[in-house]
């Protein structure tokens, strides 16, 4: 890829929150609307969300909505309103208010330089994260990345999949920066499996999310609801 490193100022302070934390936590009643963000969609039927209240992923029930939730992609962001009458809820409601999407990819090989460079970087002073602004050959800023020690006893790559971990304060500080919008987000994992990369594209659709989907054989999924 043609992508320079720069220095950036690291991630917010919500960024570095332990997993599970969370910094809010105020009871809502059944139906009352809320903002979700899309993790994926284990099976048809079935959303695994993160509210974004709470910071804790809602796994929802696979049948009896009444919102297409089949046709929600992982990342978008929502507001939608569950029925918790049962022991899994259900979706009344859903609209898609930021079509941001997220690409996981395992594996890959190989990892493009300036994420190579973060990570080397990071071992060299011992830290166990770092972040790099990207640019294309203009010199333009096109995107963000941050690395993360992966191993040990959990898997960062599977806690930003589940949510365990959310991706949230990253994009968060990215829209606080740069202003509201609809993204890509890139989580990957190289064979090595020693760190994770979460690589951000300011802008969905171009050319370094392009380059990022053909790179490592993310295809865009179809957006009936975008």
């Amino acid at each position: 890829m043609d992508d320079n490193p720069s220095p950036d100022d690291g991630p917010s302070a919500a960024a570095d929150r332990p997993a599970g934390e969370r910094p809010s936590d105020h009871a809502r009643s059944p139906g009352e609307g809320s903002h979700y963000r899309v993790l994926g969609v284990p099976e048809p039927g079935r959303l695994r969300v993160l509210d974004r209240a709470t910071y804790e992923p809602v796994v929802t029930a696979d049948d009896g909505h009444d919102a297409p939730v089949d046709d929600v992609r992982p990342g978008y962001l929502v507001d939608a309103a569950l029925d918790w009458s049962s022991a899994e809820p259900t979706v009344e409601s859903l609209s898609v208010r930021r079509p941001t999407l997220y690409a996981f990819a395992d594996d890959v090989d190989p990892v493009f330089e300036v994420a190579r460079e973060a990570w080397s970087d990071a071992r060299a002073v011992g830290d166990a994260m770092n972040s790099r602004v990207t640019r294309n050959t203009d010199n333009e800023v096109n995107g963000v990345l941050y690395v993360f020690a992966d191993g040990g006893a959990t898997s960062t790559f599977e806690e930003f999949r589940d949510g365990a971990r959310p991706v949230e304060p990253l994009v968060e500080k990215v829209n606080d920066r740069d202003g509201p919008a609809p993204r890509e987000v890139f989580v990957l994992r190289p064979e090595s499996r020693e760190f994770v990369v979460v690589t951000i594209a300011l802008r969905k659709g171009g050319r370094f999310a392009d380059t990022l989907r053909d790179t490592y054989d993310v295809p865009r999924p179809p957006e009936p609801l975008a």
